[in-house]
């Protein structure tokens, strides 16, 4: 593991960020894909989004069918950082109290005392999250905005990093509860693994021939590391046209007739800062427009409700995105 750099440790937390801070996040970025893609094969885009959200400190859906590796990525993700990890498992009959704990009396000490849940880790894997009901699924809605949990009017300040990173099957409906918009909201991006091509799929067969690989990942970042980082980034240049671009993308999704719900403020808290981590893992210390666009095409979908007229024509939430991201001047240096 690459030792912390001193004088990166201990930059004043003020100015914009230096080359060595860029180099360094980018260093710490190609270590953890390297990391993961020992384990997840032919999905190099994929892993690096994932590395976006990990540098923005923030959560991750993923979605799509059985045995395209989602639960695999999160565990590997999981074992490559130097964090706490819990894994819960969402059924029907899962409680609140499964998930965040509980106050219970001791009576060798005569008191109450809490038994933390699950979700009090560093990196918390949210295994088929559709499956419980909606009262369990909000127990995560205080943690995953506010990092903290509040258990019988006591609250508890959550472990740095925190990460929920969730799966959820879009096949299947019987036995599922789909997530509420707010939940949704609180999700930083939202990522579809698909089928590996031929190649992919044969490789497969031949890591996994003998043992399974996630078995022989390493930390290779440690918690404190990617707190620094994500810290780090608030430094990174934003040029004021840029960061009003975001704003107009996000806007223009609620002047849309196609959507019944447009964007969020905190959607456009969500695509400000994927844009700047985006930017910083491949080597910049300024964003440009093209990191936007990326970045929109992860961070809004999810966040966006089709109208009546636009789900009975089958139109698609990415490409009327597609449409309004054509519409938006795209800002030019002069």
């Amino acid at each position: 593991m690459r030792p912390v750099d001193p004088q990166t440790k201990n930059r004043p937390a003020e100015g914009r960020l230096s080359p060595e801070d860029v180099a360094f996040i980018r260093s710490a970025a190609d270590r953890l894909q390297e990391s993961v893609e020992r384990v997840i094969v032919g999905k190099p885009d994929i892993v690096r989004l994932a590395l976006v959200a990990l540098l923005c400190e923030g959560h991750i859906l993923l979605e799509d069918v059985p045995g395209t590796g989602k639960t695999m990525l999160a565990r590997t993700i999981a074992r490559s950082l130097g964090c706490s990890f819990r894994r819960i498992q969402f059924t029907p009959d899962l409680m609140p109290s499964d998930v965040t704990g509980i106050n219970y009396f001791n009576q060798k000490l005569g008191e109450f005392v809490f038994r933390e849940g699950p979700l009090i880790a560093q990196v918390v894997l949210a295994d088929e999250i559709n499956r419980a009901t909606p009262r369990t699924q909000a127990a995560l809605l205080e943690a995953m905005e506010e990092k903290q949990l509040t258990v019988e009017g006591v609250t508890v300040q959550l472990p740095r990093p925190f990460l929920v990173l969730a799966t959820q099957n879009p096949v299947e409906l019987e036995g599922t509860f789909p997530l509420p918009e707010a939940q949704l909201d609180r999700f930083l991006l939202r990522l579809k693994l698909g089928y590996p091509d031929e190649d992919g799929e044969d490789e497969i067969l031949s890591r996994f021939e003998d043992h399974s690989p996630l078995g022989d990942v390493e930390p290779v970042l440690e918690a404190a590391e990617l707190v620094r980082l994500a810290a780090a980034l608030g430094h990174l240049h934003v040029d004021p046209s840029i960061r009003r671009y975001c704003v107009q993308i996000v806007r223009e999704t609620r002047n849309d007739a196609s959507f019944e719900l447009g964007a969020s403020p905190r959607a456009s808290l969500a695509l400000f800062r994927a844009s700047r981590a985006h930017a910083a893992i491949n080597g910049r210390d300024f964003v440009l427009p093209d990191d936007v666009k990326t970045m929109a095409r992860h961070v809004l979908p999810h966040r966006l409700i089709l109208s009546t007229q636009s789900r009975l024509r089958g139109r698609d939430t990415g490409d009327i995105l597609d449409e309004v991201l054509r519409r938006v001047p795209v800002p030019i240096e002069e």
